[in-house]
């Protein structure tokens, strides 16, 4: 989408955007060369679309085709979420654009012995440790879903929250207890940030390694790896203090200021990215080697500030 007298907008690197922008009952168009979300008032609100990572939609929202174009364009994801960000309905994917990039990440997870080193460096990563030798991704994954239940336990503790385990239903939120709800809300915000940071790098967010089996499978298992250095502490001090009827806004509402100021803190948007190279790095497989016939990755504009991902 090109605006008369306008220069063509160029996609700001991830590293240097803000996290997520919620909008919920308003409608998002492109006004006067401007992305707004626009209340039943009337009422415009500008929304910087280029300079966000994820803009995240709850219901009561509706967006343009126009809106939706420019966020392409911008290299913006747009997730359409249900109430508290739980419910991932469909996304738009502004990356993922590599085959390269996407035929080494197919090429590290079917290779049995180059996914195991990827798994173990997520957990060196997660934990601060080496992994375990000779233990295989199933013994892994064990340990690490023990290792994590009682973090659980150590923080619900710490900010005196009342925990029994970690359980909800997506489709009745209101069912789940609060630090449950506060997880959940707190999790989605890190989920979509991921999401986007995978496909700027140019990545398949469905080729997970110690996750599989899931539309967002290496989603989750890069942000498993940021879970507990960002989103979980601030899930159950949130919930700590809405037990101590110590809050001034609505829960979901405190966890979502809480988890950008965590992802501010974090240095996240600067750091996932080559985080993820690094990981698929350990894998320690070169990048495979195109067929004699096949034509060369060929991209618009060969900008090195660009996300690798970026569509153009």
């Amino acid at each position: 989408m090109n605006f008369p007298g306008a220069y063509p907008p160029k996609p700001i690197p991830l590293k240097e955007r803000a996290s997520l922008v919620f909008i919920e009952r308003a409608r998002v168009d492109v006004k006067d060369g401007a992305f707004v979300a626009i209340d039943a008032n009337g009422n415009r609100t500008h929304v910087p679309v280029g300079g966000v990572a994820c803009l995240m939609l709850e219901p009561g929202a509706r967006i343009s085709h126009a809106a939706v174009s420019l966020a392409g364009r911008v290299g913006t994801l747009v997730v359409w979420i249900g109430e508290a960000g739980v419910r991932m309905y469909s996304a738009g994917q502004p990356g993922g654009a590599r085959s390269d990039k996407l035929l080494w990440q197919v090429s590290l997870a079917l290779d049995p012995v180059a996914r195991l080193r990827v798994v173990k460096e997520m957990y060196r990563l997660r934990f601060d440790e080496s992994a375990p030798s000779k233990r295989s991704i199933e013994q892994l994954r064990g340990i690490e879903g023990a290792r994590v239940r009682e973090s659980y336990k150590l923080l619900a503790k710490h900010f005196g929250v009342k925990w029994k385990s970690r359980k909800y239903n997506p489709n009745e939120w209101d069912s789940g207890d609060l630090p449950n709800r506060c997880l959940s809300s707190a999790t989605a915000c890190l989920y979509g940030l991921t999401e986007a940071a995978v496909l700027a790098a140019g990545y398949a967010p469905a080729i997970g390694f110690l996750h599989s089996g899931r539309p967002l499978s290496f989603v989750y298992d890069i942000a498993d790896i940021w879970k507990m250095k960002t989103v979980v502490p601030e899930a159950f001090r949130i919930a700590g203090l809405a037990e101590k009827k110590k809050l001034d806004k609505p829960v979901e509402q405190a966890v979502r200021l809480a988890c950008r100021n965590s992802f501010r803190k974090s240095g996240l948007l600067s750091k996932i990215i080559p985080q993820i190279e690094d990981i698929l790095m350990a894998g320690n497989l070169p990048l495979p080697e195109a067929p004699t016939e096949a034509q060369k990755p060929v991209f618009e504009t060969e900008n090195e500030e660009m996300d690798a991902g970026h569509r153009g």
